[in-house]
């Protein structure tokens, strides 16, 4: 059965991050991911968080730069930035035992090529993988659609499993998000099942899921989770599936969809 994760950037955010690691426990969920934790939460604090509610770290993202940068990989010029933010998150996952970090391309500027930004994300995730690997930590990449991400330089499934095989080293992965997938190019079953093919093996590290076109519930779009999750199963994958996605009306009262995986809300008190 699919692992689901809530990630805490999306979800329970009614309340300070804190307190989301409680109420993503009281729904049932087993693990949490978390986009950028570093200004708004030591991590101590969520380590003991963690540990108070029985959950599992799975996902944090790299520092992304600044406003508006969606961060410094692929950007000449700033590749001690790029270091130092990567030390700053692997210090995040030492103390909380997450074992993956997204690695952002970032949005170069004008006078920088594709090619001179692409050759920099390369040669930053090649250095960073082996620091990465010492903590036990896959780097991950993730193909993000022009939508709501306008001038990211990565959008397509192919263009992401091409950069990885440049990359060239075992702890550098994709990060599959479905609903980034579908508003790119569809034919997301048919991506799963050439890319998750290998199960285990495969070079997708990490999987998120949304319901586009407006990023809502997964059971409010067009793609159909209830389909899609078990095939997910059958194809091998062991990972977590972070649960990325708009409340269209409180986290918990959207929470329907994910019944059949094992989450629901806690039961409201009377009166």
């Amino acid at each position: 059965m699919p692992r689901l994760a809530a990630n805490l950037s999306y979800l329970f955010t009614e309340r300070p991050l804190l307190e989301r690691f409680g109420a993503a426990a009281a729904c049932g969920f087993e693990a949490v991911e978390h986009q950028f934790p570093y200004g708004e939460a030591s991590e101590r604090a969520i380590r003991e968080r963690l540990r108070e509610h029985d959950l599992e770290a799975v996902l944090f993202n790299l520092p992304p730069g600044g406003e508006g940068e969606r961060g410094l990989g692929g950007l000449p010029g700033r590749e001690a930035e790029f270091r130092e933010g990567l030390e700053l998150a692997l210090r995040y996952c030492r103390a909380t035992g997450c074992p993956r970090l997204h690695a952002m391309w970032g949005m170069p500027d004008a006078a920088t090529s594709r090619e001179e930004s692409r050759a920099t994300f390369v040669a930053n995730l090649r250095a960073g993988a082996p620091r990465a690997a010492e903590d036990g930590v896959t780097l991950l990449v993730e193909p993000l659609n022009p939508r709501d991400n306008p001038g990211y330089p990565l959008n397509r499934q192919a263009d992401a499993h091409a950069l990885v095989a440049e990359v060239g080293a075992p702890n550098v992965k994709v990060q599959f998000d479905l609903y980034h997938c579908q508003i790119v190019e569809g034919g997301v079953a048919e991506k799963l099942m050439a890319y998750l093919g290998d199960g285990p093996d495969s070079n997708v590290g990490h999987i998120q899921i949304a319901g586009p076109p407006a990023r809502l519930e997964p059971d409010a779009g067009e793609l159909n989770y209830a389909w899609l999750l078990p095939l997910i199963d059958e194809l091998g994958y062991e990972g977590w599936v972070g649960c990325e996605y708009q409340p269209a009306a409180g986290t918990e009262a959207g929470l329907g969809w994910a019944r059949p995986w094992g989450i629901r809300p806690p039961p409201r008190a009377a009166g």
